[in-house]
């Protein structure tokens, strides 16, 4: 068990390109053990192996929901793994979800991103799937990949907007 460092803005390794991962072997299952640990610890849903110094298309996701609809349902764990992750296909229908990164801590805005998605991707085996996605899991799953491709959900919004955003992340950490 190991809570790695997240890198944050403006550090230079989130605009990182990740590298595929040539084999699916205990190193690897390493990483996201490690991953799935730091993700827990920061208390996310979502963590790109970019966030984490590591150069590699590992993304990890566990949305945590509840096993109910009672407001005091505690969230179920349901891990989930994706190396080497692919989007096939994005529909044109879109919507929008108040998201927020682990390495652009406590601050949120409205991305506009594609409802659904098609993606590939290999588990912790090295067994390829491949399937549909909705709801915040497509959000999820489309916002880590990609950090793997140097993007942040920053990049999707307007330039005043992220100004701000920015602006006051470097108020709260002045402040801290």
């Amino acid at each position: 068990m190991a809570v790695l460092e997240i890198l944050e803005v403006p550090h230079p390794g989130l605009r990182a390109v990740a590298k595929p991962v040539e084999t699916v072997d205990d190193s690897v299952r390493k990483i996201v053990s490690d991953m799935f640990d730091t993700m827990y610890a920061a208390r996310g849903i979502g963590l790109a192996a970019t966030q984490v110094a590591i150069e590699q298309r590992i993304v990890v996701i566990d949305l945590q929901e509840p096993e109910s609809d009672a407001e005091d349902a505690k969230p179920v764990r349901k891990p989930l793994v994706y190396i080497n992750p692919e989007l096939l296909s994005l529909s044109e229908e879109t919507s929008f979800y108040n998201e927020g990164c682990l390495s652009i801590p406590e601050q949120y805005a409205e991305v506009e991103r594609p409802t659904r998605c098609r993606a590939t991707w290999l588990d912790e085996q090295g067994e390829r799937h491949e399937a549909d996605f909705d709801g915040l899991l497509a959000t999820a799953l489309q916002h880590e990949i990609d950090h793997l491709n140097g993007v942040l959900f920053i990049d999707h919004i307007s330039k005043l907007k992220r100004d701000m955003l920015l602006k006051k992340l470097a108020k709260q950490r002045k402040a801290a």
